[in-house]
């Protein structure tokens, strides 16, 4: 493991969070108050900052703004990170700003449309807290990865907090990382990643297959991404799934 010296990261957010998510280490929940330890939780913390913008400014001056033939929604989100964007250390800002995000995109109205019927409000709810915390990772310019967590693996992730299976647990990554984004959710998603300083990629396809999502920077090399996580994942994959309960436990 990487890591810089750095304090205790401490949040309280709108909503208790599954208390399960203690079984990885170096995180613990007490409701609504999440404690990280981050030479503890994250494989790889060789940054503590971020680039973020208010959520509120976010929901008020981009949401509802529509693209035309001279700025493309991907214009108009670096425009607004442009101006509105600011470097932070605070990682509690970080994971609150994060939780509005993941609040609005993965939000119950859009169970109707989705068009799996096994996903539940209750899945939308383990969507919104692993989502939150996968926002502490982070890629620069270059496309290094500085900052990995165990969120970064996704089905292996949920399926230690949340006891899923094999099966739902793909469902579940399948749902996060591109599985409802039709147009008009892509949109939705580029807008409000604009609060998180860039746009969501993913290193995996359509089928999961555990490399994970990312807000990415605009302009940050994608070849040195893929090639940066290609390298990483296999080994800390099986460490996360180290911590997965079995029925004898």
């Amino acid at each position: 493991m990487t890591t810089i010296d750095t304090a205790t990261i401490t949040v309280e957010l709108p909503d208790a969070f599954d208390p399960r998510w203690s079984r990885l280490p170096g995180i613990r929940v007490d409701g609504r108050l999440i404690t990280i330890d981050p030479a503890e939780y994250f494989f790889r913390f060789e940054s503590n900052s971020w680039l973020v913008a208010d959520w509120e400014l976010v929901k008020s001056q981009l949401l509802d703004v529509e693209e035309t033939t001279e700025s493309a929604v991907e214009q108009l989100a670096l425009d607004f990170i442009k101006n509105q964007g600011e470097s932070t250390s605070d990682a509690a800002r970080v994971l609150a700003t994060a939780y509005g995000v993941y609040s609005y995109l993965f939000r119950e109205e859009h169970l109707d449309g989705l068009g799996l019927p096994k996903i539940t409000a209750d899945h939308l709810r383990m969507l919104r807290e692993a989502a939150t915390l996968m926002a502490l990772n982070k890629v620069e310019l270059d496309g290094r990865i500085s900052n990995v967590g165990p969120c970064w693996f996704f089905p292996a992730a949920t399926s230690v907090v949340f006891d899923l299976d094999d099966e739902m647990g793909g469902m579940l990554d399948e749902v996060y990382h591109g599985g409802w984004f039709n147009e008009h959710r892509r949109i939705e998603s580029i807008k409000a990643h604009a609060a998180l300083g860039g746009r969501l990629v993913h290193g995996c396809q359509s089928v999961p297959n555990q490399s994970g999502g990312v807000v990415a920077p605009y302009g940050a090399s994608m070849a040195n991404f893929r090639d940066d996580l290609a390298e990483f994942k296999a080994g800390w994959i099986e460490q996360v799934y180290a911590h997965r309960v079995t029925a004898a436990e």
